[in-house]
């Protein structure tokens, strides 16, 4: 790992001119190009800023602020970790002196009058271990960006085939239209409305128009068939949730789990008389419980072939009905009370 030791940026602070042009003109006889100072303490923090150093050599006993408390000046610009390192050099060399030097923030110290040649076996080491560490920082930044990228493109990727498989789904069940698109976004409004964060809300809309998948694999004399199924033919047509389960299985993507669980429950019913496992209550997961509730409502208020489409009254009422039934009363109220929301993107993405 290449890195410039002599060109960093050294700041030094100490209020004796001599001192100043002493450790100047050692540093550049041994190839330092950047060296900033100043005998004013007040200025130190200005400059630290304006430069940007890798290393402060400084003062303790000074007028105006003394080193510690320039110091705590360059502590409070909280930059932690990325701190470059603190070089004291002062003629009080007792242990308390030391203690409180590197409590304050100092990698180092050093007594005057101090011997140049040790001085400058300092200045590399601390310049040394500091640009190194620096860079380590730089290559994992730039290594976890490049992770969260890639993962962004497979969430992406993932997302796209989702998509492209569920509009594989619509073009063998053309009755469904946007039905997908606003029974999931329903499901992200309910979600939100009952306290799940964000991520969640986010699962869910994405898992949501899955559902239906397995009907893929309903063969098309049932799944078109304009009149009313017979007996045969509704167990048929019942399998689709478990055909579904088996196209989403065996991934460990935790939106595609989501997913395989709805396909799977999203005909159980609250009461337990639904299928295929005859699930109950909260033994039903809540995203399943929210997306039944906003596939029914919206597969009602929707035309089909087969039937008119409902006023959103007789939808709710509907709903209600069947509260403590098929659905779960809690998420029937609190769906009611997201009802303009939820009109307003029926509106959007209507049929």
């Amino acid at each position: 790992m290449d890195i410039n030791i002599k060109g960093a940026c050294i700041l030094i602070v100490d209020d004796e001119p001599k001192n100043v042009e002493l450790l100047r003109q050692s540093l550049e006889h041994d190839g330092y190009e950047n060296i900033e100072s100043t005998t004013d303490s007040r200025e130190a923090l200005p400059l630290f800023e304006k430069f940007n150093p890798s290393l402060v050599l400084l003062d303790l006993r000074m007028p105006h602020l003394d080193g510690f408390q320039v110091m705590e000046q360059l502590q409070s610009l909280g930059k932690g970790d990325s701190m470059p390192p603190i070089l004291v050099l002062t003629a009080q060399s007792d242990n308390v002196i030391c203690l409180r030097a590197f409590e304050r923030g100092a990698r180092d110290f050093m007594g005057k009058p101090f011997n140049i040649h040790e001085l400058l076996s300092r200045v590399r080491n601390s310049l040394e271990v500091y640009l190194l560490q620096k860079a380590l920082r730089g290559q994992n930044e730039m290594l976890e960006q490049k992770v969260q990228a890639r993962t962004e493109e497979l969430h992406s990727t993932r997302l796209s085939v989702i998509q492209r498989l569920c509009r594989a789904a619509e073009y063998k069940d053309n009755e469904t239209g946007n039905h997908v698109i606003r029974m999931s976004q329903y499901s992200a409004l309910l979600a939100k409305k009952i306290g799940l964060d964000e991520s969640h809300c986010d699962l869910i809309l994405n898992a949501a128009p899955m559902h239906d998948i397995g009907k893929i694999g309903i063969p098309d004399k049932v799944l078109l068939k304009p009149d009313k199924l017979d007996h045969d033919e509704w167990a048929v047509m019942k399998t689709h949730v478990t055909i579904g389960g088996e196209i989403l299985s065996e991934d460990s993507s935790e939106l595609l789990k989501l997913a395989q669980k709805v396909a799977l429950q999203h005909h159980e019913r609250f009461d337990g008389s639904g299928y295929p496992n005859g699930l109950k209550g909260e033994e039903i997961a809540i995203e399943t419980r929210i997306v039944t509730i906003c596939d029914v409502f919206d597969a009602l208020t929707s035309e089909r072939p087969y039937k008119k489409a409902w006023s959103v009254e007789d939808a709710i009422a509907e709903l209600e009905d069947k509260s403590g039934s098929l659905f779960e009363p809690k998420l029937v109220a609190e769906f009611k009370e997201i009802l303009p929301e939820v009109l307003a993107v029926r509106e959007k993405h209507s049929d």
